[in-house]
């Protein structure tokens, strides 16, 4: 029994005593308007996020310490809403996804957007954010009524680009606010199935303090929006900013208020997007949907590999063609490297594009260090075909083998590909998923195929010849004729 149970009780409770001591009265903070840290003291770099010049003074509110028996006895007795039931007798009708149109998109979400939803789309300017949601607003607006309102665009601006890619329906609003309240009146007139919020950086509310896409706008806004649709049952989207470094601008609770959190990514000078769920309440997050951007929208892409393959006649050295996984489905992609000498002292340079800096240079010691591939005195370039990403480590060896032709002067064979991770030691590791990567390079032609030592998952109709390699050492010399057909190394 703990000492101070038998206290009189005219005497207070040593934990109530204690908070209570701790209490802070009102006073200055000093908090970071991009992710709001909190500090006593100003700072010219905020210690969350590193930003130069975010940190400015605000107020923070009294507050008195309570232990949780004494927080018990204030609150009032409330009656709940609505009676616990048994979870065999919930209808789950009501929270089944509805399709949005687009199959790529709904590939992503798992079927569609259940009612009542709040999901934040993030991406970088000019990747094409508001024409995915344009597209998608029309395509439910011939089943519903969708209401798309824009603080970053005027009306007309978004006629414009409606027009172009053919998203004109009836039963599709448009409004150009950035105020909160009248957002609302906007709601209460139309009365949507779908809202479409561009962006929510741009909303203010007044009596909140801060200025538009600061921390406190963008959080209580998001909160009086998610309070909005589970009221309603209104399926809606937010448009979400993102730093300099990818990441979604504003406070991180702003990714736990909403249900769905989706990134749209590509490279502004390509047509290819990829759209992928980092949160997804009611799906998976492990699938990936691609677009074409072109000058009429956003062309889905059930069948994306081929932007990954260049189109060469002949072999070209420094190429390797490998097979990765994004989410569940597989992608067949081409690295290319090109390594030259350097002249004199000039320090030797690595430069990527589109792959990881770093299994790159590990690919570089490996290479160097185990299988005798001499690239310290080289300037080494590797970049991926299409402008997809490749960070998964089964690109490993693909990487290992186009450097290892770009050196030696050797082109691999066009029906070859090689995927499997590469540890220091020089081994190749296994990777997961070889029986759907081989059933895909299989459907694009290719007919051999570098895996890890101990691949057992090999489809029995596979017309591709499988070679299996324990090291880097034996991966080379079976890709570049060696040993084609030796079964293990």
């Amino acid at each position: 029994m703990p000492a101070y149970a038998a206290w009189p009780a005219a005497l207070s409770d040593p934990t109530d005593t204690v908070l209570a001591m701790a209490k802070s009265s009102a006073g200055p903070v000093f908090q970071c308007t991009e992710c709001g840290w909190q500090s006593m003291k100003w700072a010219g770099r905020c210690g969350e996020c590193q930003t130069w010049g975010s940190v400015s003074e605000g107020m923070v509110q009294a507050s008195a310490g309570r232990s949780g028996r004494a927080l018990l006895r204030g609150l009032p007795a409330v009656r709940p809403g609505a009676p616990a039931v048994p979870i065999s007798k919930i209808d789950a009708t009501g929270a089944a996804a509805k399709p949005t149109g687009m199959d790529e998109l709904d590939r992503v979400l798992g079927g569609g957007l259940v009612p009542g939803t709040v999901a934040l789309l993030a991406g970088e300017p000019g990747v094409g954010k508001s024409t995915l949601l344009l597209e998608a607003g029309a395509l439910a607006a011939e089943r519903s009524v969708v209401l798309y309102v824009t603080g970053e665009e005027s009306a007309a601006q978004v006629r414009q680009r409606a027009d172009r890619i053919g998203a004109i329906t009836e039963n599709l609003f448009l409004a150009a606010e950035t105020d909160l309240a009248a957002l609302l009146a906007h709601v209460e007139a139309v009365e949507p199935t779908l809202l479409i919020v561009d962006s929510v950086q741009t909303f203010s509310a007044a009596g909140i303090e801060g200025v538009p896409g600061g921390v406190t706008q963008v959080r209580e806004i998001t909160s009086a929006l998610v309070s909005l649709a589970k009221q309603r049952t209104l399926t809606t989207v937010l448009v979400g900013h993102v730093t300099k470094d990818g990441s979604i601008a504003g406070p991180r609770s702003l990714e736990h208020l909403v249900d769905v959190v989706l990134h749209f990514e590509g490279d502004s000078r390509g047509r290819l997007r990829m759209i992928r769920a980092l949160k997804n309440r009611f799906g998976p997050t492990d699938e990936i949907g691609c677009f074409e951007l072109g000058e009429f929208g956003l062309i889905g892409l059930p069948d994306p590999s081929g932007l990954f393959l260049s189109r060469q006649h002949e072999p070209v050295p420094g190429t390797c063609v490998t097979v990765t996984l994004e989410g569940r489905r597989p992608l067949v992609a081409e690295v290319q490297t090109l390594v030259c000498p350097v002249s004199g002292n000039e320090p030797s340079r690595r430069i990527t594009s589109g792959l990881d800096y770093a299994r790159v240079g590990m690919a570089v010691a490996v290479l160097q260090r185990r299988a005798g591939v001499q690239l310290g005195k080289c300037d080494i370039y590797a970049a991926t075909v299409g402008g997809v990403r490749l960070t998964e480590p089964s690109v490993d060896l693909a990487i290992a083998l186009a450097l290892a032709g770009a050196t030696a002067d050797l082109s691999l064979p066009s029906d070859l590909v090689a995927f499997g991770e590469v540890g220091l030691a020089g081994e190749i590791r296994s990777v997961a998923g070889i029986g759907r990567r081989l059933t895909e390079a299989s459907r694009m032609g290719f007919r051999r195929a570098i895996v890890p030592m101990g691949t057992d998952v090999v489809p029995a109709d596979s017309p591709i010849e499988v070679t299996q390699a324990a090291d880097v050492t034996c991966a080379i010399k079976a890709s570049f004729g060696l040993e084609p057909r030796q079964r293990g190394c």
